[in-house]
């Protein structure tokens, strides 16, 4: 049957958890360690706490206070506040569908790694197994037309997963979940890295990555780095935050569940990390390579280092490793679930659909589109498009909706939304940050990502980024022009 109703989370635990999820994701795991350490070490911490209190807390604040005030979707808010900016939350919640569609994909990638590591089955190389047994890798266009069908089981597997969830209701779902995987997430990691600091050569890993570069400081690249960070480690600009804050139930204590979230949040990024770098100390001190050498980004860490260090590990990997790869699993699916949730909520709202049809339809179509990363040239494309929606779609969506609700919607009304059931009171500071600090900020970050777009790749990339550019105008534009359908037009 349609939607009728607006839910609400069955307590306060349940909410912190699933924000805490869908903002502890794989970035966090293999993206934070690689910045903090390249961008100047323990010196890093400066911009990077910098950018909480301006950027982060700010706009967390200002995502919940409106989820919070007008409990119903992105797309259906913005379209309240006029109508011809129903258009922005459609360029936004396409962006990360878009993004999901690939994000899915990697985590069927650690699907497949979490079996492989109860009997390091990537084999001696990691390196070549992960490039040509596992993605069959092909960047020319005839990689398109050779798919694996082990890609495909897997990402087929974590939507079916992803399905399940979404598609009960919010507290037999979202939040059931995200209370177990979010602590048992945390549990393991304090395992993982308790256990990593004790190993031989330790020292070696976590010292290198807090040893600081004070001359960084003076880089306006670290700090856009440092505010980029805080930007996507906190999914802030997805919809996520105004949809799961919708949820919320009157008298419900904004500022310290923003500060909550944010303190789990940055403070996960930060312990696993050290972790991270202890293991690579380890694996420094038993192959003679330096940390250097060893780190790195991304996929690279999680499928190629880390299978390599758990190589020369022993018996213990076959602990450590299905640890390590269970930890990634249980951080992408509380992401996916927030993602899908928010855009499943845009399209029961305008489409007047119930919640399991609306995340069927999110879901299958999101599986077709996942399918073009289980080919030989996929790994290609999913690079192209993590680079150009991240660094410019994103972050143009982030920019219009912190416009619009600071200067086109009474920003008062929401500074009272805040301060009804809290006793740290948001006052004018907070209203010149969002008016006039934040569009700053996101526009030198925003300017960034267009430079890094415009300025790089090849004539392949070039042409998907035409497609996905042709995509984000064309979509949205016929989502908004779409009747909006109410309920006695179903009756």
């Amino acid at each position: 049957m349609p939607k009728t109703s607006n839910p609400e989370w069955d307590s306060s635990f349940a909410f912190l958890m699933a924000m805490i999820g869908s903002a502890v994701g794989l970035g966090n795991i293999w993206r934070f360690p690689y910045t903090l350490y390249s961008n100047g070490g323990g010196s890093f911490l400066i911009p990077y706490i910098i950018a909480i209190v301006v950027l982060g807390l700010p706009m967390l604040l200002l995502e919940y206070s409106v989820g919070y005030k007008f409990k119903t979707s992105l797309s259906n808010i913005l379209h309240k506040i006029k109508p011809k900016f129903e258009y922005i939350g459609w360029f936004i919640t396409l962006t990360i569908f878009l993004i999901t569609s690939y994000y899915i994909s990697i985590v069927g990638w650690d699907l497949i790694y979490f079996f492989l590591s109860f009997f390091k089955g990537w084999g001696a190389d990691p390196n070549l197994f992960f490039v040509n047994s596992l993605l069959q890798q092909n960047n020319s266009l005839n990689g398109l037309f050779s798919v694996s069908p082990i890609l495909i089981i897997s990402t087929f597997a974590i939507w079916i997963v992803t399905w399940f969830i979404c598609s009960k209701n919010i507290n037999n779902g979202i939040s059931k979940i995200s209370k177990c995987l979010v602590p048992a997430l945390f549990g393991m990691i304090v395992i993982i890295v308790f256990y990593s600091i004790t190993l031989p050569g330790a020292n070696i890993g976590y010292v290198a990555m807090f040893t600081p570069d004070w001359h960084v400081l003076s880089n306006l690249d670290i700090w856009i780095v440092a505010f980029g960070q805080i930007l996507f480690s906190l999914s802030i600009g997805m919809g996520i935050i105004i949809t799961y804050s919708s949820y919320l139930p009157k008298g419900s204590n904004l500022f310290n569940n923003a500060v909550t979230v944010i303190g789990a949040n940055c403070g996960f990024e930060i312990f696993n990390a050290i972790g991270i770098f202890s293991i690579l100390g380890f694996m420094s001190h038993v192959s003679g390579v330096g940390v250097n050498n060893l780190i790195t980004e991304g996929t690279g860490l999680a499928f190629i280092a880390f299978p390599q260090v758990f190589n020369v590990m022993g018996d213990v990997a076959y602990i450590l490793g299905p640890m390590f790869f269970l930890c990634i699993l249980f951080a992408g699916i509380t992401s996916l679930i927030a993602l899908i949730e928010a855009i499943r909520y845009s399209i029961s709202e305008k489409f007047n659909l119930s919640r399991k049809k609306a995340t069927t339809i999110v879901c299958s179509i999101g599986f077709l589109i996942s399918i073009i990363f289980t080919t030989g040239m996929g790994s290609y494309i999913l690079g192209v498009f993590d680079g150009f929606l991240n660094n410019f779609a994103l972050l143009l969506g982030v920019l219009f909706e912190c416009i619009i609700f600071a200067w086109f919607y009474s920003v008062d009304d929401l500074i009272k939304c805040l301060n009804e059931f809290t006793s740290f009171r948001i006052g004018n500071w907070w209203k010149l940050i969002i008016k006039y600090i934040l569009p700053i900020i996101i526009s030198v970050l925003l300017i960034k990502g267009i430079y890094n777009n415009i300025f790089s790749g090849s004539v392949e990339d070039y042409i998907i980024k035409g497609i996905l550019i042709i995509i984000l105008i064309t979509i949205p534009l016929i989502l908004t022009k779409m009747k909006r359908v109410t309920k006695s037009e179903i009756i």
